[in-house]
């Protein structure tokens, strides 16, 4: 059998997957590469919607992780300054904006290890009151413990975000002040309290290629995969560890967006960090390749994000629709 021939790993069987297995499919003419997950794509989502999430940071800055890419961390000089967590109320005046934007998910992210007992209650508040206005709600905290994990379950979080950020190999060259298997603890936690897991990596971190593969082949081998997979092109942040990383080829980009799409055909690939450094050409073979959801707005935590104008003209000359809530539950 030849490379071009070699018949695909398995879909959709977490445990099977190995770095051989995902290399092969990878490595493949890149039109082929793209045929097979854009037909793995149609056959799982509609190919001409995208699902629209919103990202608010309700607390900024101070983060005692070293996290190398990350200009919330004290470790670094990014001028980012610590902020308090913001009330309820302001919360979901901009989750209300989000809404009225096309947005059927609302992230809402605090620069913190984990979060404190004191400020469980805040984030329960938020929670309940941004589910009442009809969105999926979906929250980044940094690591939680299995008590904390219940307890957002049960004030109705649909979503939790943990990126594993890299391959297990390669991640204390981006993180020391915790390791991969806490990453995928939390993980654990999230999953077993009953909520959907939101997990994926950055690329430009000065890792190798096989580490962007192992970094899918972990999230798919999970007991079950994410139902969200953010891809993020690092935006190299000035004052962080960094700062000077070389930039991500475009190709190779859209050869892990439709890496992700075949090794998890029913999961949500998304579309994260580094969108308002990608030309409109790169964003379309991205979605192409399998990529059906975005954050919208201006910024992304404390990055740009290409905002609203620019995406609606983009969806608009794809002619790519949002998706409805009902559409992606």
């Amino acid at each position: 059998m030849t490379r071009n021939e070699a018949a695909p790993a398995p879909q959709g069987e977490p445990g099977r997957w190995t770095l051989d297995a995902a290399r092969e499919l990878y490595d493949l003419p890149f039109n082929d590469l793209l045929f097979r997950a854009h037909t793995i794509h149609r056959e799982n989502f509609d190919p001409n919607r995208v699902q629209l999430s919103k990202l608010l940071n309700i607390k900024t800055g101070g983060c005692p992780e070293d996290c190398g890419y990350c200009s919330q961390s004290a470790h670094h000089t990014s001028n980012v300054k610590a902020s308090k967590l913001m009330g309820t109320i302001d919360v979901v005046a901009e989750a209300q904006k989000a809404k009225e934007q096309g947005a059927t998910r609302y992230c809402m992210g605090a620069a913190w290890r984990s979060p404190k007992p004191r400020d469980e209650a805040a984030i329960v508040s938020m929670i309940k009151e941004v589910k009442a206005l009809g969105l999926e709600t979906c929250m980044t905290l940094g690591m939680l413990s299995a008590d904390q994990a219940c307890t957002f379950a049960k004030a109705g979080l649909d979503y939790y975000n943990h990126n594993i950020d890299t391959s297990e190999r390669f991640y204390p060259e981006v993180t020391t002040t915790r390791t991969f298997d806490d990453r995928l603890e939390t993980l654990a936690h999230v999953r077993e309290a009953g909520m959907k897991v939101c997990s994926g990596g950055i690329l430009g971190l000065g890792e190798e290629e096989d580490d962007r593969i192992d970094m899918l082949v972990t999230l798919a081998n999970l007991p079950t995969p994410p139902e969200s997979v953010p891809i993020n092109m690092l935006i190299p942040i000035p004052g962080s560890r960094l700062a000077e990383a070389k930039a991500v080829d475009s190709i190779g980009f859209v050869r892990i967006v439709a890496l992700a799409r075949l090794m998890m055909p029913q999961s949500h690939v998304r579309l994260t960090a580094g969108r308002a450094d990608m030309s409109d050409e790169m964003q379309a073979l991205c979605f192409f390749a399998g990529a059906n959801s975005i954050f919208i707005g201006d910024t992304l935590l404390t990055t740009a994000n290409p905002g609203d104008d620019r995406d609606r003209s983009l969806l608009s000359r794809l002619r790519l629709t949002p998706m409805t809530l009902e559409a992606h539950q």
